[in-house]
């Protein structure tokens, strides 16, 4: 997970699915006892604004990095929801207070006890209170609870971690090389749109590791400086089914080079969905679905050695979601 840094959140199953897609051996048990249990792990709005899984020990400092451009750029959709500053603190306060009390909440209980300040529980009007919340610093995702997430005070669940870190352009730097460490070869236009930073911030981020000797630049794009590793004997092609909205295909401001142009909109139908993908040697040759079975949908006819590697995927996937017993 250190070497990924973030997997993108917003379904709980696809980030699991995400996790396992770049781990080895990996059982869904195993990925929500680093949640729930070891809390090594932590689900929360990062990145964008939108929900990712990091590790605990970056929380803090990515949040106090992160958050303040979040909610200056969210200011208009709190005035339309009538959400003014005193409204918001005081909402902090009380769920603040109901998390103390009670430990981790699901949303609609939170929902619930914000009707005391004159919340509306319909519409959009919690949702934001509680980001707001979490963006803060205040509160993280918490256990699920009959497979519904629940939240929980940050400073309660990863007490040991939650306040670490550097500040200022040492932490857009770290989160930069963080990035590369993931995400290279890609261009600091591609680490903006990850991020969600300033376009200035991202650039300063830049040449500091270039002045340190962190990264190498070639056009535009840069890698983490480090020695190559030599070329190992040709093996199978490399088949990962990757979930919705997955990293491969978020983590970067255009993925012209993963997925051919004529087949987008089979990957982006449109409504802000992104459709899980079959991922063979880094291009995206098709996409896929989960229902009462797994049904895999290439772009044109796989070669043999796919079909038998994406088969394979498609059981380890299964015995993941399923597991016997």
């Amino acid at each position: 997970m250190r070497q990924v840094f973030a997997i993108q959140a917003q379904d709980t199953t696809a980030a699991d699915l995400g996790i396992r897609a770049r781990g080895q051996d990996l059982t869904a048990q195993a990925i929500r006892t680093a949640y729930e249990q070891d809390r090594s792990i932590v689900r929360n709005w990062f990145m964008r604004g939108t929900l990712h899984t990091i590790p605990a020990e970056d929380v803090g400092w990515v949040t106090r990095l992160l958050a303040p451009r979040v909610l200056g750029a969210t200011r208009h959709r709190y005035r339309e929801l009538g959400l003014t500053d005193d409204l918001r603190r005081r909402a902090d306060e009380l769920i603040g207070q109901a998390l103390g009390t009670h430990g981790p909440l699901t949303r609609a209980e939170l929902t619930e006890r914000l009707a005391v300040i004159g919340i509306a529980p319909t519409g959009q009007a919690p949702f934001h209170l509680i980001r707001h919340a979490a963006l803060t610093g205040l509160l993280c995702h918490g256990p699920l609870r009959a497979g519904e997430p629940t939240y929980a005070l940050l400073h309660d669940w990863i007490p040991a971690t939650a306040e670490r870190g550097m500040t200022g352009e040492a932490a857009v730097a770290e989160l930069a090389r963080r990035y590369l460490a993931a995400y290279a070869p890609a261009g600091v236009d591609d680490f903006a749109s990850w991020s969600g930073l300033a376009l200035g911030s991202a650039r300063q981020a830049w040449r500091d590791l270039a002045q340190a000797a962190t990264i190498v630049t070639d056009g535009d794009s840069a890698v983490l400086a480090r020695q190559p590793e030599p070329a190992g004997e040709p093996g199978p092609p490399d088949v990962r089914l990757l979930p919705a909205y997955d990293n491969y295909l978020t983590g970067y401001r255009t993925r012209q080079e993963s997925v051919d142009a004529a087949f987008e909109a089979r990957v982006w139908p449109g409504g802000g969905v992104i459709r899980p993908t079959v991922l063979v040697d880094g291009q995206v040759l098709g996409t896929w679905s989960r229902g009462r079975a797994i049904t895999v949908d290439p772009f044109s006819p796989l070669p043999g050695q796919v079909q038998i590697e994406v088969a394979r995927e498609v059981d380890t996937i299964t015995r993941f979601l399923h597991p016997p017993g």
